[in-house]
């Protein structure tokens, strides 16, 4: 070996070091935000209690705080963030995609809740109830807000191309490039796609964007080479599963993730339940949501969830609105026909973001769409947007209005976008439903194996 094949590969190993160190850097930085952030969100909720307890004297005896309050608080903030610590909360794996993160953040909180009130009724401690009442029923709301505003952060940053995993894809060509555009599309996704796995046919080389580093079965030398953290098998990666068994195996001992995409597109994720059954991970798909949107159950809590929502986000609408008028003078709110449960009609709403002729306007650019096949328009930089929707729409504000077709029971919190009528008429005849337009197929169903 030459010096400078030597000085080479010395240069590679630390490259890959150094890229591998930064990753677990930001790995403790992303923990160490979470945790802050709880902590912080929960004492201001303590000290909402507290505050609101003196303030309202429905209750008697306010010096109850003193007694029976105050040297626990620390404690119960403890209590708090090891629930969610213990719930899996704090886990990366979950955090910027689906509704996980939120379900544990809730499931700890309410664990605490009811733990603390079952034990201060059977210790007969005198807890303050008002203090308990205030403390869950604003720590709670603002938990949850609080990973929203950092999955949003956390999806911005990835745009940006920053905070993103160095990931391998394995599969045959057709489903790595497919699979491929969905990353390279979707970057909040944070996967940083830096070599492919997969058998190419001849004269077929150049159709791969991004360098090829073998084949599925090199992938542990790959992630040697590479640097990667993670590799995403698709479609057509072994021939046999005793294949891909051996290549879990092999990967047991090293740092990168294995995530699997099932051959199941536009399918909900929520419909998607993986039951292992004599060593073999079965997929189960439920019947959609939609078949249980009628009941009372569900339509009670749309109804209490929606005017909730509708009442504490006045304030904040009203502001908008301001600022929507103000801009072009032109109307408030955005109402177009959808078609919704079993093919009804309804009108939808929104907070308009766009310029008033968007509707016209749209010919002139729809060559421009960036989405997969005719039937949703997508563009990132769409130039219909105004000023103001650009604000919204990152925050979702625009969406609000949404909430009074809940309401109404037009639509439910949970389950497909409504589609245009002619989005429609173009479906295909195994597409009884739209797919979301914040939903990735095949990603959101991802299996994470071993990681």
């Amino acid at each position: 070996m030459s010096i400078s094949e030597a000085l080479t590969g010395a240069r590679q190993t630390w490259a890959i070091g150094t890229k591998r160190q930064s990753t677990a850097w930001v790995q403790r930085w992303q923990t160490t935000v979470l945790v802050l952030v709880d902590f912080l969100l929960i004492a201001i909720a303590s000290a909402v209690a507290v505050q609101s307890r003196q303030l309202v004297g429905l209750l008697p005896d306010v010096a109850d705080l003193d007694a029976n309050v105050a040297r626990w608080v620390a404690l119960l903030m403890g209590g708090w963030m090891l629930g969610l610590a213990l719930t899996g909360s704090y886990q990366l794996s979950q955090q910027g995609t689906d509704t996980v993160e939120y379900r544990r953040v809730l499931n700890a909180s309410v664990l605490v809740a009811a733990t603390l009130g079952v034990s201060a009724y059977l210790l007969k401690y005198p807890l303050s109830r008002g203090y308990f009442v205030v403390l869950f029923a604003v720590g709670i709301p603002l938990l949850l807000l609080g990973r929203v505003a950092l999955r949003r952060l956390l999806h911005a940053t990835r745009r940006r191309g920053m905070m993103l995993t160095p990931t391998l894809i394995a599969g045959d060509q057709e489903h790595v490039i497919d699979l491929l555009r969905v990353i390279q599309r979707e970057k909040w996704l944070g996967f940083d796609v830096v070599g492919v796995l997969c058998e190419v046919r001849q004269g077929t080389e150049a159709a791969l964007p991004v360098p090829r580093v073998g084949t599925p079965s090199d992938a542990l030398a790959a992630l040697h080479q590479t640097g990667a953290e993670a590799v995403i098998f698709a479609e057509g990666s072994f021939p046999r599963a005793y294949m891909f068994n051996r290549m879990a195996r092999e990967l047991e001992e090293h740092h990168a993730q294995m995530i699997v995409v099932p051959a199941l597109t536009d399918i909900s994720a929520q419909r998607l339940t993986v039951r292992p059954v004599a060593g073999m991970p079965l997929v189960h798909v439920e019947k959609p949501r939609a078949q249980y949107a009628s009941t009372w159950l569900k339509r009670a809590f749309d109804i209490v969830g929606s005017a909730t929502i509708l009442l504490v986000s006045l304030p904040v609408m009203a502001l908008v609105a301001l600022a929507i008028k103000l801009e072009d003078g032109g109307p408030v709110f955005f109402s177009q026909e959808r078609v919704g449960h079993k093919g009804e009609h309804f009108r939808f709403y929104k907070l308009r973001s766009m310029c008033v002729d968007a509707e016209a306007k749209l010919a002139a650019i729809r060559a421009q769409n960036e989405s997969e096949g005719d039937v949703l328009f997508k563009m990132i930089h769409d130039p219909r947007i105004t000023r103001v929707g650009r604000f919204i729409r990152r925050f979702s504000l625009d969406e609000v209005p949404q909430f009074w077709n809940v309401l109404r029971g037009d639509m439910s919190p949970v389950g497909p976008r409504p589609a245009l009528p002619r989005e429609v008429a173009l479906y295909s005849d195994h597409r009884r439903a739209p797919r979301s337009d914040r939903s990735v197929a095949g990603l959101r169903s991802v299996v994470p194996v071993v990681g």
